[in-house]
């Protein structure tokens, strides 16, 4: 029974292999003690993924042990302050930025732009399903090992500079988004079958982040005018972030 350290909380997953073993791998606690207290408990049931596998025969049972351990990390991270928040999160010079839209529409092609664009200042923090959470009043993003079909992800947390709602369109524009539609896209792009405390948790959750991070509605196409329209837009300074404490 591995303990792993994800996105700042101690994680027990028993019984996972696979895909599910090999993506935790770098989250890989120093400390193994079995007797050590631990946040959130994740435990592969075989006759849930049995009955997952026989209502989608398309996966195979790796697939949903992958899919299914991660739905179970992510509703319990709402009892800790944080959300599942579908997106392409890129850290740069410290600061995390997170691209967000259904899938297809781009964001991970956004984000390959901006590793190109800015080198070794920046790293993919997650491609698919970073976890948002507020520490100390600071709102997190974090890596976590169920991060796509690519597994582009880091075991670092990042303070969050700002959320773009992505968008294709022929030019470049970026807006701060009104709330009533981000609020729709954040729960188009996250777990919503948490029964009514766990829903509840969820909205606390959200009004924290949108009253403390940036939200913005983006259109763009795929070129570096489209990476400085985003990067200039939501820039922002650890100093800010120290600043909030």
């Amino acid at each position: 029974m591995p303990f792993y350290n994800i996105a700042g909380l101690k994680v027990r997953m028993n019984n996972c292999g696979g895909r599910s073993e090999k993506q935790a791998l770098p989250y890989l606690a120093e400390n193994q003690n079995e007797n050590q207290p631990f946040d959130i408990d994740i435990n592969v049931d075989e006759k849930r993924v049995l009955a997952a596998m026989e209502e989608h025969p398309e996966l195979n049972q790796n697939d949903w042990e992958y899919m299914l351990t991660g739905s179970d990390f992510y509703t319990s991270l709402i009892k800790y302050d944080g959300i599942l928040l579908h997106s392409s999160c890129i850290v740069v010079d410290g600061v995390a930025y997170a691209f967000s839209a259904d899938s297809g529409t781009g964001k991970s092609t956004h984000t390959q732009l901006w590793l190109k664009r800015f080198g070794d200042r920046a790293f993919m923090l997650n491609d698919d399903k970073p976890a948002i959470r507020i520490v100390d009043g600071i709102v997190y993003a974090c890596g976590t090992p169920w991060s796509g079909k690519y597994d582009y992800s880091t075991p670092v947390n990042a303070p969050l500079g700002g959320i773009c709602f992505l968008e294709r369109s022929e030019d470049n524009w970026i807006k701060p988004a009104e709330t009533s539609k981000a609020l729709y896209n954040v729960f188009s792009q996250t777990i919503r079958r948490l029964g009514e405390e766990g829903m509840n948790k969820l909205l606390d959750n959200l009004t924290v982040i949108f009253e403390k991070v940036p939200i913005y509605q983006f259109g763009c196409n795929i070129s570096d005018e489209a990476v400085d329209c985003s990067y200039n837009a939501m820039k922002r300074d650890l100093s800010e972030f120290k600043n909030e404490k």
